[in-house]
């Protein structure tokens, strides 16, 4: 491995020469405390900024194993070394000057939640960081002595301010583990005590504005009702008491504006774990739960709707269900059986954002149009089997029918942000009603697993790529597509970074494929462009994710989006079922981590993990395989 003064001494070389001359510089580079690897130069000062990274070794970083030894204490470290870099090298930006792109210095910047990330990853001998630097120039010529600036007088300051345990505010990382210990108490605890949610005293759950995720300043702070408050000994905190939302069917009830599709959201977000200062660390949700709505106009390929609609007047095949403009209700009703084979434990719906026929039809409805003229079931007649039968729970957000009370197990009314359980009240109303609408249909039965999005059709933007997709690593069963690859490599956290071996190889990434690996393929490689955090394009097929509103971060969306051109270049949708492909990538991902799906023969930032109910939302909402 080349050493930090060989850096400068080619750096000097190069001054005042033409940009392209900076390509010399690719490599890795002994700085003593750390290794600098340079593992992309962009092609002049105006293109996407230079890909760099740093490892430092656990042995000089000295970070107490104690603190990343659990899958969850990990991640939330790497969350906490990423946003001091992230602000260290904020600070210094642009600082050294120069034409274009010239002296930006940038990595991920983390929202509120707590996601796994390329931008910094602990591997089983290191840590990682990446971030970008744009390469200093004069108009297109080299300004070598800017970039020594940046390499030798600004990033040695950072990266030991960063990830050097003696030089960090070791009461603070104590205070994010404790906390992640924390969470993952309640999430367990959840599980032990049958509960969907979990919404401590205390929380703050109004967000700052419709476009900021902050906490809303001089909000009314969360108050569970007495009937509904448990207490949980938590490891760090202590006792902490909460609203325990448990399993089967609970309906949010109250006036508009009071607060009910705000604890809604509370809800869908805590699939994930927050900072510290969010006002939702202790709002813990099951990390399965689906947040269904309509989504008219989305593409369903081949899903068995028949549990909510069937006996069509076109006489279509609702057990193998296709479209490429869906309704409000078919949407629905798709999502709900595409989140079953996702493995999701909980509903959450939104009445606001749902197909209303879809939801319920009332009594009048029900004698002018038979059940026998109406191909719909509705989800009112189905939540209970869900439950009962799937074990599949509900939380529901309503506030124009009182047929929802008929079905619910707990009723909360929401009145001025405060939660009253007013089930007892509601269920003796009920019972002295004299018309009980319908809230059971016959014929429950879960559709069976097995399902393929291309049905043995063709890509149709692969196809007309005329790129081969039948590689042979891949597997049809799940099993992990690059034998000898994976050797040496232990369970879903395991080793999660490369290193410098012996003999001064650098592999760049957590464990990612060798240049020479990604190079062999490169011209097969379909491109992949991210435009925001709801949509994506692979090839020339645009991927909607609008409405997959638990996705938290763009990094996700990101990742998404490399799995399906991964999906692709392997032929996985045309030869798998659904469920065989997401397990096929989460082998990969296990083995090798996010860099495993890079289009590029270097692991970079700007990857986040999402859900396995995200992985599948995307899957199905792609519309570029042939439809039969």
């Amino acid at each position: 491995m080349k050493q930090s003064a060989d850096l400068k001494r080619l750096l000097t070389s190069i001054d005042h020469k033409s940009y392209p001359a900076y390509k010399d510089v690719r490599g890795a580079y002994d700085f003593n405390t750390y290794i600098l690897s340079i593992d992309h130069v962009q092609g002049d000062p105006f293109a996407s900024p230079s890909k760099v990274s740093v490892q430092v070794r656990h042995a000089k970083a000295g970070f107490p194993a104690e603190l990343f030894d659990t899958p969850w204490k990990k991640t939330a470290l790497e969350d906490y070394l990423l946003r001091c870099f992230s602000r260290e090298i904020g600070r210094l930006s642009f600082k050294a000057k120069g034409s274009g792109k010239s002296g930006l210095i940038a990595t991920s910047r983390p929202g509120q939640e707590v996601l796994s990330r390329t931008a910094c990853e602990i591997g089983r001998n290191e840590i990682t960081a990446r971030f970008e630097v744009g390469f200093p120039a004069f108009g297109r010529t080299i300004n070598s002595g800017e970039l020594i600036r940046i390499f030798f007088d600004f990033l040695p300051g950072c990266v030991e301010n960063v990830f050097f345990y003696r030089r960090q505010n070791t009461a603070e990382i104590k205070k994010r583990i404790t906390l992640a210990d924390d969470q993952q108490f309640i999430r367990n605890e959840l599980k032990r005590l049958d509960l969907v949610s979990f919404v401590a005293d205390g929380s703050i759950l109004p967000r700052e504005t419709g476009v900021s995720d902050r906490p809303m300043k001089g909000s009314v702070a969360f108050h569970s009702p007495d009937s509904l408050r448990i207490t949980l000994n938590l490891p760090g905190h202590g006792p902490i008491s909460g609203m325990a939302i448990h399993r089967g069917i609970t309906l949010i009830v109250g006036g508009g504006y009071h607060g009910k599709s705000t604890l809604l959201k509370a809800l869908e977000s805590g699939v994930y774990n927050h900072i510290p200062g969010d006002g939702r660390e202790y709002v813990i949700t099951d990390e399965t739960a689906v947040k269904l709505r309509a989504e008219d106009g989305r593409s369903i390929n081949h899903v068995d709707i028949s549990l909510f609609i069937r006996d069509l007047p076109n006489k279509k095949d609702t057990t193998c269900f296709s479209t490429a403009d869906a309704s409000g209700s078919t949407s629905q009703a798709a999502a709900v059986i595409e989140s079953i084979e996702a493995g999701t434990r909980a509903f959450l719906i939104d009445e606001d954002t749902s197909a209303t026929n879809f939801m319920l039809r009332d009594d009048l409805m029900q004698r002018i149009v038979s059940r026998d003229k109406e191909p719909i079931t509705p989800f009112i007649e189905r939540a209970r089997d869900l439950y009962k039968q799937a074990g599949i729970s509900t939380v529901l957000v309503a506030g124009s029918s009182g047929a929802y009370f008929f079905i619910a197990d707990t009723i909360i009314q929401m009145d001025a942000y405060r939660p009253f359980d007013i089930t007892e009240m509601v269920k003796n109303a009920c019972e002295q009603e004299a018309s009980k609408p319908a809230i059971q249909a016959p014929g429950f039965k879960l559709p069976t697993a097995g399902r393929k999005l291309a049905a043995g059709g063709t890509g149709r933007a692969v196809g007309a790529m005329a790129l081969n997709f039948g590689d042979s690593r891949a597997e049809a069963g799940g099993e992990s597509q690059e034998k000898g690859e994976n050797s040496g490599r232990s369970g879903r956290f395991g080793n999660r970074g490369g290193s410098a071996s012996d003999a001064g190889r650098f592999e760049r990434g957590r464990g990612g494929r060798r240049e020479a690996d990604r190079n062999s393929d490169r011209n097969t490689r379909i491109k992949v462009r991210v435009h925001d955090k709801h949509s994506f394009q692979v090839a020339k097929e645009p991927v909607d994710l609008r409405f997959v509103e638990q996705l938290a971060d763009s990094e996700q969306t990101a990742a998404l989006a490399q799995m399906l051109r991964y999906c692709l270049e392997k032929g996985l949708l045309e030869r798998c079922t659904v469920q065989e492909t997401v397990a096929t990538l989460l082998k990969a991902y296990e083995a090798d981590g996010l860099s495993v799906f890079s289009d590029a023969s270097y692991a970079a930032m700007g990857l986040a993990m999402p859900r396995v109910q995200e992985i599948y939302a995307c899957l199905n909402r792609f519309r570029g395989l042939f439809l039969r």
